[in-house]
């Protein structure tokens, strides 16, 4: 909308409303007033609409009052020659009631629509009466709210000193529409669009623009008052479901205070992100609201202005970037086009160009569809462009110690990920758009790990793997997890007794509300006076050694790394072990959500599984690695051989089930199918699939169950272990197999008693200098209650180094010494 069309518009609704309330001389009012004058000094006379009316010079002209059902009176100026209906339709322009729901009683009698005034005998200041039934929306009282509005902002408008005469004190503009939304249907949308409706019929929109931009401040600030409490409130004073029916609303306040006020504005700038939050959330189930056309508009006016200020925030020197605001309303209005436009294409398929190349074209104009590629190619361009500083900044840091981060940034995740969606409409764009992400991995990386917030989605990133190091996927899929409070009594509190250890935290987690646990734990052991961090620390450790004991039957150890583990077709020998994989896949849960390295790692085919991933040949390798070894050469042999039942194999397995052989078939009937060279692919999977998906099914299902409890979602559990590889969950889990590094050990140490310098901690560093891997080992978990650092080391915590007191200091260094 340009600007002159704009203001055209807005002088058109300034004549057309002060006509409506009969103000003369409204041309010569409307070129005092609009347009922001430099000054006005004396305000323009104006007779409200409940006050006595002065005699019309013309004896042809009269004036008379229209006593309405809600007791409001209305000045009506007429020719004498006017027919009634005339009057009618005056009446309806100012009150909104349908010509023919209305019904005008002069000295007991109705008048007819086609006398005159004359006719009827109407003097000069008579009393008529309007009868009949009010607008057909049933919202009487809405109707006249409006008009009290309407009159209010006008008298503002022209008489900037004196009070509004016959209004309340009490009522403000401000409490008017506040009150018009709380009188807002509830139940009934129809009827709250009906009554929401009456805001725009009564161009109060236009009359608060109107009051916004006059040259008056205080007039100036009750409107940006009125206006922002009424967009703000929506969310607030109406139920969730009916905000939607409020977007023609701020819709039409977006338009005008765009053309009158500009773009910068910050009270357009308010209404603009109201309105997009509402397209965002409803366009999809109400997508009649708000025309295709409206969203482009703010979809292009927001792309340029990022498309600016991407090009100023990729000069380092300057602090100017995109915006929060900007950004987030970018983000909402894209949503709502790219609902407008997905619907055709799970239809149709990606959309090529040129357009004429679709077998159909969405409803949606291809002038929008062209827009929005054009879009994405610019600001990809861009945001290439802003990756590519980043590199250059980041090799920079390689060679100093300097962290500088810049005001931009900040925003580029998000506009990434809004880009990765508008590409998925475009053929040839989504991979257009992640190739260009591995050019840029470094920097992609980068902006992960110093602006990713738990509160976002960021499977968009998980989901290409290829783009993200170890740092960003696991910082990532641990946003997925609860974060542990600080809070002493919101924590889930454990008192266990270490010679029952495993059956106590048994009954401590797997009964316990998962929301309890997801508070995080307090944890002491009987007759022990310690408690801290280190105590929990130590019963991770102690309870998972007990879960993963090859004893209980729970687990089971692969030959070739007893560190690896996955779960055991026969647990069912213990009547609880379904609950008892439940209980310790909330355990597994809970220490990553603690950050305990646990000295565990998942077996390949195990981590596959919850990960909702196939498993083939070679994901058995650690698990089994005999039954490996023979399908391998099975699938090897010689076909002939084969055919010639040179392996003499059906399609069963053999089993060893609580000490007894057992024969069991991989298909219908599999004693009578001989493997062949034609068959013995299937016999291979069928094997694998029997002995480790079908075999521990049940077990795999329980604990993903358990995690779940935790993480509070089955989804987002299974997306846990999609986001990461196999390799990574061992990081995290297990630990660093690095050696103990003295040096970094004392540079996140703290004291307590003592200082750096002091001999007694020279002395101490210096024999645990000498110390054996082993010995460092034990040290470690004697003092941290840890075996198993994380990946980053000691960084990943910080320990205070606490001496004996004086008394026994010396016996303390005698015993390093000895060590």
């Amino acid at each position: 909308m340009s600007s002159t069309h704009s203001k055209r518009k807005l002088e058109d609704y300034v004549d057309e409303l002060l006509s409506l309330i009969h103000c003369p001389d409204a041309t010569r009012m409307r070129k005092d007033q609009t347009a922001l004058p430099s000054s006005s000094n004396s305000p323009v006379s104006f007779r409200p609409r409940s006050s006595l009316a002065e005699s019309t010079s013309s004896p042809a002209r009269l004036q008379f009052f229209v006593r309405m059902l809600s007791e409001r009176t209305l000045v009506v100026q007429a020719h004498c020659t006017d027919t009634i209906k005339t009057i009618h339709e005056k009446i309806q322009r100012i009150t909104g009631i349908p010509v023919i729901e209305q019904r005008l009683i002069y000295r007991g009698k109705q008048l007819q629509w086609e006398n005159t005034l004359a006719e009827c005998d109407v003097q000069n200041d008579a009393g008529l009466h309007l009868v009949g039934r009010m607008r057909s929306t049933e919202h009487p009282q809405a109707w006249q709210l409006m008009d009290d509005v309407v009159s209010m902002v006008f008298y503002l408008y022209k008489n900037f000193h004196a009070k509004p005469p016959n209004l309340v004190p009490s009522k403000t503009v401000k409490s008017m529409l506040l009150e018009f939304l709380s009188t807002t249907p509830r139940t009934d949308s129809n009827q709250s669009s009906s009554h929401l409706q009456i805001f725009i019929s009564s161009s109060a929109p236009a009359a608060l623009v109107m009051l916004y931009m006059s040259s008056h401040k205080p007039n100036r600030d009750v409107a940006d008052d009125a206006i922002r409490q009424f967009v703000s409130s929506i969310k607030h004073v109406l139920p969730k479901s009916t905000h939607y029916l409020c977007a023609p609303i701020v819709l039409e306040f977006c338009k005008l205070l765009n053309g009158a006020a500009g773009t910068d504005d910050p009270l357009y700038t308010l209404c603009r992100s109201s309105l997009g939050t509402m397209v965002e959330c409803e366009i999809g189930e109400h997508k009649e609201m708000i025309g295709i056309c409206d969203i482009f508009r703010f979809v292009g006016e927001l792309a340029a202005k990022l498309s600016h200020n991407l090009a100023l925030s990729m000069d380092t020197s300057s602090c100017l970037g995109p915006s929060l605001n900007e950004v987030q309303d970018f983000t909402a209005f894209v949503v709502a086009a790219r609902k407008k436009i997905e619907e055709h294409v799970v239809s149709c398929g990606p959309i090529r160009f040129p357009l004429g190349e679709n077998c159909c074209l969405p409803v949606p104009d291809g002038e929008e569809i062209t827009h929005l590629h054009g879009i994405f190619n610019n600001l990809l361009g861009k945001m290439v462009d802003c990756l590519g500083k980043i590199d250059e900044h980041l090799e920079m840091r390689a060679s100093s110690d300097n962290e500088t981060l810049f005001f931009g940034w900040c925003q580029y995740l998000t506009i990434l990920k809004e880009l990765n969606s508008i590409s998925k409409l475009y053929a040839g764009a989504e991979e257009l758009f992640w190739d260009k992400m591995r050019q840029r991995k470094d920097a992609l990386c980068y902006l992960t790990v110093k602006f990713a917030k738990r509160i976002d989605d960021h499977k968009w990133i998980l989901k290409h793997k290829e783009v993200t190091n170890f740092e960003v996927r696991s910082l990532l899929v641990m946003m997925m997890l609860p974060e542990a409070k600080d809070d002493y009594e919101a924590l889930h509190e454990m008192l266990i007794d270490r010679s029952q250890l495993l059956a106590e935290s048994f009954e401590y987690i797997a009964h316990a509300d998962p929301q309890c646990l997801r508070a995080g734990l307090f944890m002491e052991f009987k007759n022990e006076e310690a408690t801290g961090p280190g105590v929990l620390r130590e019963w991770f450790f102690l309870v998972c050694q007990a879960i993963f004991n090859p004893q209980n039957a729970l687990f089971v150890a692969c030959p070739k790394d007893r560190r690896r583990f996955f779960p055991n077709p026969a647990s069912k020998v213990d009547p609880l072990h379904l609950e008892y994989f439940s209980f310790s896949g909330r355990v597994i849960a809970l220490s990553l959500m603690h950050k305990v390295q646990i000295g565990i790692i998942f077996d390949r085919v195990f981590f596959l599984q919850l990960a909702g991933e196939t498993i083939s040949l070679g994901d058995i390798q650690d698990a089994d690695p005999y039954l490996y070894s023979s399908c391998k050469q099975i699938l090897e042999m010689d076909p002939e051989a084969v055919d010639q039942d040179a392996l003499g194999l059906t399609f069963v397995h053999e089993i060893d089930e609580l000490g007894s052989r057992k024969l069991v078939e991989l298909c219908p009937d599999g004693k009578s199918i001989t493997v062949n060279s034609k068959n013995r692919e299937l016999y291979v999977d069928s094997l694998i699939q029997h002995r480790f998906v079908r075999s521990i099914s049940e077990q795999v299902a329980h604990f993903a169950k358990g995690f779940a409890d935790i993480i509070s979602c089955q989804k987002l559990q299974r997306c846990f272990f999609r986001s990461l590889y196999p390799e990574d969950l061992d990081l995290m889990l297990h630990g660093s197999e690095s050696a103990i590094s003295v040096e970094d050990w004392k540079a996140h140490t703290e004291y307590s008693g003592y200082r750096e310098t002091d001999p007694q901690i020279s002395w101490f560093w210096k024999i645990v200098g000498r110390m054996s891997k082993e010995q460092k080992k034990v040290l470690l978990f004697f003092w941290t209650s840890i075996k198993y650092l994380p990946v980053e080391g000691f960084g990943g915590y910080v320990f205070q180094l606490i001496l004996p007191c004086q008394s026994c200091e010396i016996d303390f260094v005698s015993l390093l010494r000895s060590m």
